[in-house]
Parts: C-alpha cells; sequence; structure tokens
C-alpha cells in the first residue's frame, strides 16, 4: 500500500520537475525520460532481468502503446480542446473505471467499499480540478486519455504476475524509449538538453518513472488493481501540495474540501480487508524484491 501511495506521490508531484522542461521538444524528452528509466532498472537488476514470453507480449504492447506513449500524446492533443483541469477531472475517473471493470472482468461484483471509495475520489478530483472546460473534440480525446491511463494498469497485471514488477518496468521502459525515439527520429529533430532540463530528465526518468513504475505495479499486484486504484486520486492531491508549497497557487478553501473528500475515499477503498494472498503471488521470486530501491515509477 505505501508503495502504490508513493508512485503516486511521485507522479503528481513532478509537475514542477515538468515545468523545468519547458521549450524542450516533448517527444524528444519522453525518449531520454524512459531511456533513464531503463538504464537506472537495468542497473538496478544487475543482470536479473528477467526475459519476457510470447504470452507478455500483449500486455508489454498495452503498457507502452496505450499507458505510456498513447496516454502522452493524448494528454497533448487533449490540451488543444479541453483545459488541463477538465482533462484531469476526466481522468480522475480512473479509480471508479477500474473499481467497476477489474472485478467485471474477473466474474465477479465490484466491492462495495471499493466502489463507494472510487466515487469519493473522482468527486474529490473533480472538486480539486474545478471541472474546467472543453471544446470540439474535447471530451472525446480526454476520455482517451482515461483509456490509456486505465490500460497502463490493467494490461501490465498479467506481466507483473509472471515476470515481476521490476522486470515488467524495465521492459516497458524499454519499449517505449525504442517507439519514442523512432516518432522523434521521424517526426521532429533531436536537441541537446541544457543542464537544467537535463536534470529534470534525470530526475522523472530515475524517480518518477524507474521507481514509480516498480513500486506503483508491486502496489496493483499486493493489493489488486481496483483496491490500488483509489490511490490514483493522491496524484492531483499531491500536485496540489507541491503547487502550495513552491507557491504556485494559494491553498483555497474550495481545494481544501477536494482533499479531504480524496483522502476519504482512498481511506475507504483501501479499508476492505478480503485476503489478497493470490496478488501476493504474482511477483516473481526471480525478480529482487523492490524494497530497497536504487537512488534512481513514471508517467501514467
Amino acid at each position: 500500500m505505501l508503495k502504490a501511495m508513493v508512485a503516486c506521490v511521485l507522479v503528481g508531484g513532478s509537475v514542477p520537475i515538468t515545468g523545468m522542461l519547458d521549450g524542450y521538444p516533448i517527444l524528444a524528452g519522453q525518449a531520454i525520460r524512459y531511456g533513464i528509466g531503463a538504464l537506472a532498472l537495468l542497473l538496478w537488476l544487475r543482470g536479473k532481468l528477467v526475459l519476457p514470453s510470447w504470452r507478455d507480449l500483449p500486455g508489454l504492447i498495452g503498457m507502452v502503446g496505450a499507458g505510456m506513449i498513447g496516454f502522452n500524446a493524448a494528454i497533448l492533443v487533449a490540451q488543444r480542446y479541453a483545459t488541463a483541469g477538465f482533462v484531469a477531472a476526466v481522468v480522475g475517473a480512473s479509480p471508479l473505471v477500474l473499481a467497476v471493470l477489474v472485478p467485471a472482468l474477473a466474474g465477479r461484483l465490484p466491492n462495495l467499499r471499493v466502489l463507494i471509495g472510487a466515487v469519493l475520489v473522482v468527486i474529490g478530483v473533480v472538486v480539486l480540478t474545478g471541472g474546467g472546460s472543453w471544446h470540439g473534440p474535447g471530451l472525446a480525446l480526454a476520455l482517451l486519455v482515461l483509456v490509456g491511463d486505465v490500460s497502463f494498469t490493467l494490461s501490465g497485471v498479467g506481466v507483473v504476475r509472471r515476470i515481476g514488477a521490476a522486470s515488467a518496468s524495465t521492459w516497458a521502459c524499454v519499449g517505449a524509449a525504442i517507439g519514442t525515439s523512432a516518432i522523434t527520429t521521424w517526426q521532429t529533430d533531436w536537441a541537446v538538453p541544457t543542464w537544467r532540463q537535463l536534470t529534470a530528465l534525470v530526475l522523472l526518468g530515475t524517480l518518477v518513472t524507474a521507481v514509480g513504475f516498480v513500486f506503483w505495479y508491486t502496489g496493483v499486484s499486493e493489493l489488486g488493481a481496483d483496491r490500488a486504484g483509489v490511490l490514483i486520486g493522491l496524484m492531483p492531491l499531491s500536485g496540489l501540495g507541491v503547487a502550495v508549497i513552491v507557491g504556485a497557487q494559494p491553498l483555497t478553501i474550495t481545494a481544501l474540501i477536494g482533499a479531504v473528500v480524496v483522502a476519504l475515499g482512498c481511506a475507504a477503498g483501501l479499508s476492505v480487508s478480503g485476503n489478497r494472498g493470490r496478488s501476493r503471488t504474482c511477483r516473481s521470486r526471480r525478480d529482487p524484491a523492490p524494497t530497497p530501491a536504487p537512488a534512481h515509477r513514471g508517467s501514467p
């Protein structure tokens, strides 16, 4: 639970770091970031990387294609037709989608506490983001962002169960680095980052991507995707906290109410005491235990 929470806080709180990349080519930055993440994980695994089987390829393609490259591309296009608050509010529905979809795929009804927690998280996120507005294809594009976010979690479940969180995250970073590098070479030119931009890329690649991915997938394997999903509400919550700390925005009563509702939703969704013993087998014993993370999770 703690690792999944840390992963969400890292992603949500990385907004100031991302701001340091202002002016740098976005696709090139993504390629470098995922490359750094892959390198950090390879160094951490120290030769213990587990090779995926053909059975793992669909999941890895979903993680990379929809959950990483597709997710980032959809966000960029969606913000041309919708405010950032609207896109964030739509993506904030991820906990509710996971709370309903995960048990449905397993042929069971959703857990009532998880469902209530997910609903509270969605309401809290909408309050936090202000709802926003959209025009033209903005709604459809925001929904594509939501699909990418959900796909990142669901596509990785089977892969993590078979080869472990660290190896699955490594292969996902390798695939995303290769994919975004190919797109960058085809569509745009590469640019040499400044020291400020390079520092941001290293932080995003190591902490937000490498650590964040492993921690998130470990949490999903232990808690189940539906329960872990309620923690996604911590992303805008941590983003708000960082923005207030650095003075980018004031702490308003509305934001405080939204934060409290998100916290209540997370507490409700995680209060389920059902035995998740089956999910504890999801982490491959061939992966080193992810607890001693290197000084080194990332998008969804």
